[in-house]
């Protein structure tokens, strides 16, 4: 039926009404809190380009990891600035690691925080790149052993996820089977796997200290134009053992979101990263913007796209409005 017999106003007369038929919920349990761990004590270091943000040392991380539990914060994803950097990244596979340093404290404080390991090598690394160089470009097998690695490392710390981020081919693979061999068949792996070589990731490499020396990333991570690609990648992922799928960065991929949950029918997250909160803060500092509403929107959104959990820097702020 039409108008004026179908008049979808009506139902959109009462906020209780609205309530009522509300298609898609943001909800608390949906959010992951990004965090940076560095040497020291007592440190915090400002990210200039992500106001809110900073680099913490581990005294003040488990400080900052109680605030955002008492928030409502269930879930937060660990990026590691090291002491000191190698040509591969093994730094980042040590006992004294500093991510695995963070994981230990934190979980001695707050067991029921969830605690998830970024794991690349782009922190780690002298030159930037996400892996072992070879003639001028990351060897991806050789790499492959660093993740391992790495991985085994963290789960040995006591992190609950593993999140490789380096868009290496076969190392969910590789992770998966490293830890099943160590007895870590448990640990789930959320894989960054549509992955794009992206401008919106600019204040993160401030935040992480790991803009590449020289070069891009372009021959690892994805085209901005590919779409069917995207599905490839996450088809190989989910072959490999991926528990949950993520698609990054989330706003300008929405359509990917979207066709890998239709695809797949698997857990998926998006990645609200770094650039895009940055937009936001900044057209909000300008008094151009409703901070607020901007970002239940964005997040909704994102949610209505169809991914089931999302990492934002926002979590801290819109946690206690849902």
């Amino acid at each position: 039926m039409s108008y004026p017999v179908t008049r979808l106003r009506r139902l959109r007369q009462s906020p209780v009404t609205r309530n009522m038929i509300r298609e898609t919920l943001l909800t608390r349990n949906d959010l992951i809190m990004p965090l940076f761990v560095c040497p020291g004590t007592n440190v915090e270091n400002k990210i200039s380009s992500m106001p809110g943000n900073s680099q913490l040392s581990v005294d003040l991380l488990v400080k900052k990891g109680k605030e955002l539990f008492d928030k409502g914060v269930q879930s937060i994803l660990i990026f590691g600035i090291p002491e000191t950097k190698d040509e591969h990244g093994i730094v980042a596979c040590t006992h004294n690691g500093i991510v695995q340093q963070a994981a230990r404290a934190l979980k001695k404080e707050f067991p029921e925080l969830y605690l998830i390991a970024d794991v690349c090598n782009c922190e780690y690394t002298t030159h930037g790149h996400c892996g072992t160089i070879v003639d001028g470009d990351v060897h991806n097998d050789l790499t492959l052993e660093t993740l391992a690695k790495q991985s085994v490392s963290l789960a040995e710390s006591g992190v609950d996820m593993i999140a490789p981020s380096d868009m290496m081919d076969g190392r969910v693979s590789a992770i998966r089977s490293a830890l099943d061999k160590n007895g870590f068949y448990n640990m789930p792996i959320m894989a960054y796997s549509a992955k794009y070589a992206s401008a919106f990731y600019g204040p993160f490499r401030e935040a992480a200290e790991s803009a590449p020396k020289f070069g891009d990333r372009k021959t690892y991570q994805m085209d901005p134009a590919n779409g069917d690609e995207a599905l490839r990648e996450v088809a190989l992922d989910i072959e490999e053992g991926a528990d949950i799928v993520m698609v990054k960065p989330a706003l300008n991929y929405m359509d990917i979101i979207y066709r890998v949950k239709s695809t797949f029918n698997i857990p998926v997250a998006a990645y609200n990263v770094s650039g895009e909160f940055a937009m936001v803060k900044a057209a909000a500092a300008k008094g151009w913007i409703d901070e607020k509403r901007i970002v239940n929107e964005l997040l909704t959104g994102l949610k209505r796209a169809g991914a089931d959990i999302i990492i934002s820097y926002h979590t801290q702020e819109i946690i206690q409005d849902l």
